[in-house]
């Protein structure tokens, strides 16, 4: 079996949808397809729980109809027949009474919740009603009786393997799976949803608890490029990462995948793979646990990145220092990208601003504090193990014109980091393209 996801663009109109069913009945092996909500769904129905959560029932309604319209105009360009159309309108009836019936009640986190999920149920029940009037063999699976996440929200693993696992039985075998990425239920047993990674986690997740041969991540564009497109001309695709080096890709700023969403295949040693919907004959990114030795992948940059310098001459040698430092940052939950230290003082850079007057304060109590805003953490992504001679020459040179503020290098076999202004991160990434790849 091999799992497809296909995200909101991939399945955003009736025409999307006919060509990923058409891509997904010609695929040799049994399809466990995970489907994300039509695009623009999900933001209509947020604006919806947004005016609830105000009390403005008079534009949640607006909204509703809204959104009600252009389904029923969804219904003719999909469907031939008249028993399909009629069994999604009687669909969306349901569904749109559904959304309604939160006007009249007290309106919480939960119940927005609810609303939210209604993108990934609709998009799935439409696609399979489409599928099984084009005679396909598919059933369609309720992802909220076995996606679960624990106390932690967490996936529950156990759980999910078991009750997914049940659900494929009970169904028998079909040529496709459909099921809806992104929402699940908590440990409680209320409606909920991933967060992180959204369907690519959801993919990943029964990837893992099937022993999928392969996970397809369809998107709209041919796999992670070696530098960012929208900066430098000429990228590429690179066609073999390994997951530890598409981890740190996606986490310093690779926008095509979420930095923990491929960690349950990961540990299952099934491998990813990145295609383009709009294109399926690219080769695209696969991504494994095979390391390609001896190359540097790609280059990838974060913006809205804040450098926090503590100075002490207290610092020297006193056991604790650090400790009380993380703390800081730790009980306002603001996580650190890079450190550096030295015998009087260390800086730090985060990316969440949101108490940084709050942590400058408590930090101020340990030494001088110097902040630098609008800055910018510009990561080399390759085989950097320290044995590599050489390999973290190749980087800093490219940058030799660039003002740097700090380097990052050792934390990890996969990177170096380099924190720099954002005004110049075109610059950068320009020169480290030209340098390493051309």
């Amino acid at each position: 079996m091999i799992v497809m996801k296909f995200g909101g663009t991939s399945v955003g109109s009736p025409q999307r949808m006919k060509y990923v069913a058409n891509l997904v009945a010609t695929q040799e092996e049994p399809v466990l397809l995970v489907l994300s909500a039509m695009a623009g769904t999900t933001n209509s129905l947020v604006a919806i729980g947004d005016y609830l959560q105000k009390g403005n029932q008079e534009g949640a309604h607006d909204e509703i109809n809204k959104l009600e319209a252009k389904y029923y105009g969804h219904i003719d360009e999909l469907y031939s027949t008249d028993e399909a159309k009629k069994e999604m309108s009687a669909f969306f009836v349901d569904v749109f009474t559904f959304l309604r019936s939160f006007t009249k009640d007290v309106f919480t986190s939960l119940e927005e919740k609810q609303i939210v999920s209604q993108g990934e149920i609709i998009s799935t029940n439409m696609f399979y009603h489409y599928m099984k009037e084009q005679g396909c063999d598919c059933t369609l699976l309720n992802a909220l009786d076995f996606m679960r996440t624990d106390s932690n929200a967490e996936p529950d693993m156990k759980y999910i393997r078991e009750h997914l696992n049940e659900s494929l039985t009970s169904a028998g075998r079909k040529k496709v799976y459909i099921t809806q990425g992104f929402i699940c239920r908590n440990a409680y047993g209320e409606v909920d949803n991933l967060l992180r990674g959204g369907s690519d986690y959801t993919a990943s997740i029964v990837g893992a608890c099937v022993d999928a041969k392969e996970i397809q991540i369809w998107t709209d564009i041919d796999g992670m490029h070696n530098n960012d497109p929208r900066v430098v001309e000429d990228t590429k695709p690179v066609h073999n990462l390994h997951f530890e080096e598409a981890a740190e890709l996606a986490y310093f700023g690779a926008k095509i995948l979420h930095p923990t969403c491929v960690q349950p295949a990961k540990h299952a040693n099934i491998p990813v793979r990145l295609l383009n919907t709009m294109d399926p004959d690219a080769p695209g990114t696969t991504i494994s646990n095979r390391q390609e030795k001896g190359t540097i992948k790609a280059v990838a940059a974060k913006d809205n990145i804040t450098a926090i310098k503590i100075k002490s001459s207290r610092m020297l040698l006193a056991s604790g220092f650090l400790r009380k430092v993380f703390e800081i940052f730790e009980s306002f939950k603001t996580p650190i990208d890079m450190i550096c230290t030295s015998e009087v003082g260390v800086s730090v850079t985060i990316d969440n601003t949101s108490h940084l007057g709050e942590i400058a304060d408590e930090l101020k109590k340990y030494g001088n504090v110097t902040i630098d805003m609008n800055m910018c953490i510009v990561c080399v992504v390759g085989d950097l193990e320290w044995s590599n001679i050489g390999f973290e020459t190749i980087a800093t040179d490219a940058m030799k014109d660039i003002p740097v503020r700090m380097v990052s290098y050792g934390g990890s076999n996969y990177n170096i980091s380099f924190l720099i202004k954002e005004e110049d991160k075109a610059r950068a990434l320009n020169s480290l393209s030209k340098t390493l790849f051309k």
